[in-house]
């Protein structure tokens, strides 16, 4: 019986759930463009293009002859990959359309000022956690539930709402299910969505869904704000609760920079961004050439697929002379490609790192003796989905200092 498939562009090291696989590494020191095979439960397993250095990441992310690749097809059934409203289904001139609606919610001003809400959302996450007591699982009374509520609070759903879909999120996220599984769940995820457009086309909420069924209704259809509602719910909360696991668990094992993070604000941004250049926990979605160009003198033909590895692109020995296989909180920020580049970079990128910048040194500061409740090796990573992450992570602390 074989195990869960990984993804040859996000594999990790056996044993090192953080470090790139041996053969990443060897894709990358070698001049030549590789191709792989990828598992996908909606494409089936396909061809592409190995990218793994950061210079041609960029190059390839940012070059309009590579494109998203999947046709919109009334006829099919309706999977991510074919679902109207996703950013991720288009290009060009409709991207720019959609985006642009959306964009006005997610800039650095509108996330400064969400930081309030934020805060709020992470005492009472940290209060829920001490109740729980030592033994507790951050992933589920901490981690989770911050980017949750404070998506929820952006789109106006309800956060009684939250168990559903992050059962959804997280099915489709999965490399290892089957198409008709996909088919299924988002099925309940349109049904459930359909609900929240039909009360914004109704009385648009005073929240980023609301705003942009009432600024932009009449030029969007209700399949559309379908899409859009689940890309951004699905976006909003399940990278940022991985990343926030993830990060969480790692800094549990480098006691030196946790240090950092709890005791030195002035290092939080950078911190965060060396644990996101670090724990890369997204990959990408494959692209696929337009027409054939070349890539350092190779040729990547017309129909091609292209696939980026944000994960050993972010540890390229040439964006810096430092061990970028150590973690460093304190390293001057190094470039990376974790929330992609281009046309398509992550919308919420600053949301995300706001989150990020809050929680982590808050965790630490209310529970400064908070340590692994089992040994590193029994920390049960997620490494064959779409974004790493950590299933469980229970932690200890002593009560006395919590409080």
């Amino acid at each position: 019986m074989t195990g869960p498939k990984a993804l040859p562009i996000a594999a990790r090291a056996a044993g090192q759930p953080y470090a790139p696989a041996a053969e990443l590494y060897e894709l990358q020191a070698d001049d030549r463009l590789h191709r792989v095979k990828v598992p996908s439960p909606l494409l089936g397993e396909f061809d592409a293009v190995a990218v793994t250095r950061y210079e041609d990441a960029k190059s390839v992310l940012n070059d309009e002859r590579l494109r998203m690749g999947f046709s919109l097809d009334p006829d099919a059934p309706r999977t991510m990959l074919n679902q109207p409203g996703n950013l991720l289904n288009y290009n060009g001139i409709e991207h720019s359309r959609l985006r642009r609606m959306l964009s006005g919610g997610f800039t650095v001003k509108r996330v400064r000022g969400l930081r309030p809400m934020i805060e709020e959302v992470v005492a009472s996450r940290l209060a829920a956690l001490e109740e729980a007591g030592p033994g507790a699982d951050l992933v589920q009374v901490f981690s989770t539930p911050i980017p949750t509520m404070v998506i929820c609070e952006l789109l106006g759903v309800p956060y009684a709402d939250r168990a559903g879909f992050q059962r959804r999120a997280q099915v489709g996220l999965d490399v290892n299910t089957t198409r008709e599984e996909q088919i299924r769940n988002l099925a309940e995820m349109d049904a459930y969505m359909a609900t929240l457009i039909a009360s914004h086309r109704e009385s648009p909420g005073d929240n980023l869904l609301g705003g942009v069924v009432r600024d932009f209704g009449h030029e969007l259809t209700d399949d559309e704000l379908i899409g859009i509602g689940n890309m951004l719910l699905i976006a909003g909360h399940e990278t940022t609760a991985s990343m926030l696991s993830a990060g969480a668990a790692l800094l549990l094992q480098n006691p030196e920079q946790l240090a950092v993070v709890r005791d030195e604000p002035d290092a939080a941004a950078g911190a965060i961004e060396e644990l996101l250049r670090y724990c890369a926990p997204a990959t990408t979605m494959p692209r696929q050439a337009a027409e054939t160009f070349h890539v350092r003198g190779q040729e990547i033909r017309e129909g091609e697929k292209v696939v980026v590895s944000v994960l050993v692109a972010n540890r390229d020995h040439a964006l810096s002379d430092g061990d970028l296989d150590t973690l460093n909180v304190r390293r001057e920020p190094v470039s990376h490609v974790t929330f992609g580049y281009g046309a398509h970079q992550c919308l919420g990128q600053q949301l995300a790192r706001m989150e990020l910048r809050v929680a982590l040194p808050a965790l630490f500061n209310r529970f400064p003796t908070l340590a692994l409740a089992v040994p590193p090796e029994e920390v049960d990573y997620r490494t064959t989905a779409l974004v790493f992450g950590v299933r469980r992570l229970p932690v200890t602390w002593t009560r006395e200092e919590a409080s």
